[in-house]
């Protein structure tokens, strides 16, 4: 029995199988619909993605906003934050991405009945909800991080507390998260913290994937670092390539494999040639999200240096750092952002100041020096992110809190 119809509205969603975009959209749609909510996704349009489409029984729609195709170039590519910081001509696109998402939206809703909208991100989904939706359909917001901790003042703080004050309900994924929408609007209505989950794994076995990387990158008996993300400079792999060039210097025989890709990967590459330590640095590029658990699983030690961006960006949760912890790699990461809901200090992980290489240097030289450490740091990461961060708890809370506005209409 359908328990509701749904209706997504987001900008980051795959554009075709195996794309890089974070499939955490679809991942979602796909459990609720086992659940046994009907669920529809509305996007914005890509050069070579389809108009429409159904992926694992989600009907899919996406909304052009400029001709020729090609010219659109807000979404994707690493996110709209990026892409507007990366190529200032993109501001000029909003206007036509915000308004043909708009009209895209008023005509389903016009002719298609839905219980809930639920949008992800509040900038500019959340807003375009608030404006489409009126009282004919329970409008949820889903803040992940960057779209409360990116563009702020002015305008952009006015549209966003537009679109929180006007949703029925606004779910978080972190706790710094929710701090920040409370100190943005004070009297929101109800705001439930569901982190984003991640796919759970059987434990232990054999990988033979795994062990074919491991074989094929570790240097001698030493160490296989991984970074897994986009290669942007909030990131902070620049970071851990000094602390690599440190325990390179300390006769550390350490490898670091690097999966992923960004605007920022040739500047990254070059300063792994400038520091000298090109040879021990592998950039393989993005990778399906079932290869990245083989590599995640092959490395020893998993490192996220995640900065505080200079426009007030950080890692509001970190969808990497529960999978490393769910393939078993312990983690070491930045202090910083909702990253510490996960990994937290000598119990899950260890943290590290931001920007502080040689912090991470010392922490990697402890995990290889402390065998009960690392031993208790895989397997209590292993437990929590079982235990609070699977996508099956994601959506069950995401279900509950659908089913709450469906009783509040009737």
């Amino acid at each position: 029995m359908m328990k509701g119809r749904v209706l997504t509205l987001t900008s980051t969603f795959p554009r075709w199988p195996d794309d890089s975009t974070a499939p955490f959209v679809p991942r979602l749609a796909v459990n609720l619909q086992k659940l046994g909510w009907q669920v529809d996704i509305l996007a914005p349009h890509a050069p070579g993605a389809a108009k429409t489409e159904i992926i694992d029984g989600l009907r899919v729609k996406r909304f052009q906003y400029l001709w020729p195709a090609s010219r659109q170039t807000v979404c994707y590519q690493g996110g709209a934050m990026i892409n507007l910081r990366r190529n200032k001509v993109n501001y000029f696109k909003l206007p036509a991405l915000l308004f043909f998402e708009w009209l895209a939206l008023r005509r389903i809703l016009a002719v298609e009945r839905y219980d809930i909208l639920h949008s992800h991100w509040i900038l500019p989904q959340g807003f375009i909800g608030a404006l489409a939706a009126g009282g004919r359909v329970s409008h949820l917001v889903t803040v992940h991080g960057g779209d409360i901790f990116g563009l702020r003042g002015g305008a952009y703080a006015g549209a966003k507390k537009f679109a929180l004050r006007r949703a029925a309900g606004i779910t978080v994924n972190s706790s710094v998260t929710e701090q920040a929408v409370r100190e943005l609007v004070p009297a929101a209505a109800v705001i439930e913290r569901i982190p984003m989950g991640v796919k759970v794994t059987a434990p232990g076995g054999v990988n033979r994937q795994a062990d074919e990387l491991r074989r094929c990158y570790r240097k001698n008996d030493g160490p296989l670092l991984i970074f897994v993300g986009r290669i942007v400079e909030e990131k902070g792999l620049a970071d851990l390539l000094a602390a690599l060039k440190m325990l390179l210097a300390d006769s550390v025989p350490a490898a670091l494999l690097v999966v992923g890709e960004g605007q920022d990967r040739p500047e990254m590459e070059e300063l792994a040639r400038e520091l000298r330590i090109a040879a021990a640095v592998h950039f393989v590029g993005w990778q399906p999200a079932a290869r990245v658990f083989d590599y995640l699983n092959a490395a020893d030690i998993f490192i996220g240096p995640s900065r505080t961006a200079v426009n007030g960006w950080k890692e509001a949760q970190g969808l990497t750092f529960v999978e490393a912890m769910m393939a078993g790699t312990p983690v070491i990461a930045s202090r910083t952002g909702g990253i510490v809901d996960a990994v937290r200090h000598e119990q899950t992980g260890l943290l590290v100041d931001e920007e502080a290489p040689r912090q991470i240097c010392r922490a990697v030289k402890r995990l290889l020096n402390d065998k009960q450490l690392y031993q208790r740091l895989a397997v209590n990461g292993r437990k929590m992110a079982e235990e609070n961060f699977s996508e099956e708890a994601a959506a069950q809370a995401f279900d509950k809190l659908f089913s709450q506005f469906l009783s509040c209409r009737k």
